[in-house]
């Protein structure tokens, strides 16, 4: 429950460690904003707090042109306490009410659909269909204010069928229509651009380093205070360049697409490579009792995504007993011979090619280049790969390897690689008595903040 006093607190302060933590709506205006709005402070009597925009939206309230809350960094009030809303939410952001109907998802959940109703209900006052509907609209809504896609393709990208079902929903939705919205933005030579934040503290020079130090010539491209990457998503490809602006706590996003039909969702995958919507505060509380004087913690550390499993399992597979710069150097060799070329750049290796090539040119032994045909294949022949959990059954894939996967593919924020020789090297350094089991749900940072101890 939100406490009114520490809201009041944070919305003067304006601080944006709080924005995306809840919403403010102004009873005389009938507008919800981010607490982080430079609009004229309203009167207290005036106000009401709710912990996500959606419930605003309910009560309501129309979003704000001026401090946008659909730029909001994303921390519902209800994150982490219930995994099967967490994953509902996560496939919905991915479009899977537009592939898929509500009994369809819910079997994908392993739940009945009027569990998945109820879990909505309580946690977000609104139907998993309404939820779907309102996030199209918020994300057409950041398209129109940040973008010069046409509206056709503003309405394509947020998955409607008609530019007349996009303006009835929108005008429905947000009490808004989309000419009230629309504003100057950045599309040149199809380029997109937008603003991604998050919540301060960000170690962006860690981040750098780490994806600096693994990024693989062709494939990825990074700087002082830039990353980019290649991408194939769903039968579309196309890259991303994520340029820090640390003044704005945010990334300018410039994506290049030839199809902007999943825009959503690879704009969704974007902010999970960068861990941006992580409460950084919350977990560095957490985990402080786990470090001391002498090896402090380090305020801000992201997990460093990968691009989806697959990719992060082969990565884990070449990186085997071996140093990073050999694995660099055996990933960077696969990319180059196998990756399809994408103007000036290449694709990560698709399972098809990876199981149909000898890999001769990879110099390592025999067996582990059975164990990458054996993940190729495996993905070849699920059309939904299964959970990474399930590659132990696959010879030649360990618990680390899996877990690797699990942290840098999927970002699970709860992955202790106890294995792994530079978290034991670590521990001793740290001359801590150290009980990861402690430190859940937030074990990978833990795996990261010792990494960083190195």
């Amino acid at each position: 429950m939100l406490n009114p006093e520490v809201c009041q607190k944070a919305r003067l302060s304006r601080d944006p460690r709080f924005d995306g933590k809840f919403f403010i709506a102004v009873k005389t205006t009938g507008i919800y904003c981010r607490p982080i709005c430079p609009a004229t402070t309203p009167k207290e009597e005036n106000i009401l707090y709710f912990s996500t925009a959606i419930e605003a939206a309910v009560a309501g309230y129309r979003p704000c042109l001026r401090c946008r809350p659909d730029s909001a960094p994303g921390s519902p009030a209800w994150k982490g306490v219930n995994t099967t809303l967490d994953r509902a939410i996560r496939l919905i952001g991915e479009g899977a009410l537009q592939d898929k109907s509500l009994p369809m998802l819910a079997e994908q959940l392993g739940i009945s659909d009027r569990y998945l109703r109820q879990l909505f209900k309580k946690y977000l006052g609104i139907s998993p269909k309404a939820y779907a509907l309102y996030q199209q609209c918020l994300f057409a809504k950041q398209l129109l204010h940040q973008t010069k896609l046409p509206i056709t393709q503003v309405a394509l990208s947020s998955h409607f069928k008609s530019v007349r079902r996009f303006n009835d929903c929108f005008q429905s939705q947000l009490g808004l229509t989309p000419s009230q919205i629309r504003n100057s933005g950045g599309v040149e030579s199809g380029s997109l651009k937008l603003l991604l934040t998050y919540r301060p503290p960000y170690d962006w020079n860690s981040l750098r380093d780490f994806f600096m130090a693994r990024s693989i010539v062709g494939l990825e491209w990074c700087d002082e205070q830039s990353y980019g990457r290649t991408f194939e998503w769903r039968g579309c490809s196309g890259c991303f360049t994520a340029q820090h602006v640390a003044d704005k706590n945010s990334f300018e996003v410039t994506i290049e697409l030839d199809d902007v039909t999943h825009l959503k969702a690879i704009i969704n995958n974007i902010r999970r490579i960068l861990d941006l919507d992580v409460d950084i505060d919350a977990v560095n509380r957490d985990l402080e009792r786990f470090f001391s004087v002498a090896a402090p913690i380090k305020t801000g550390l992201r997990l460093p995504g990968v691009w989806n499993p697959f990719e992060a399992g082969i990565r884990a597979i070449l990186g085997q007993q071996v140093s990073v710069v050999a694995a660099r150097k055996l990933v960077t060799t696969l990319v180059a011979t196998l990756g399809l070329e994408m103007g000036d750049h290449r694709l990560f290796p698709s399972p098809g090619a990876i199981a149909k090539s000898e890999l001769g040119f990879l110099k390592m032994p025999a067996s582990r280049k059975q164990t990458l045909h054996h993940l190729a294949q495996h993905y070849l022949n699920h059309s939904s790969p299964a959970d990474p959990q399930q590659w132990l059954a696959l010879k030649g894939i360990g618990v680390w390897t899996v877990d690797y996967a699990k942290l840098r593919g999927l970002s699970d924020p709860d992955i202790y690689l106890a294995g792994d020789l530079g978290v034991k090297k670590a521990v001793l350094k740290t001359g801590q008595s150290l009980d990861p089991q402690q430190a859940a749900p937030w074990r990978s940072y833990l795996t990261l903040q010792l990494w960083s101890q190195l």
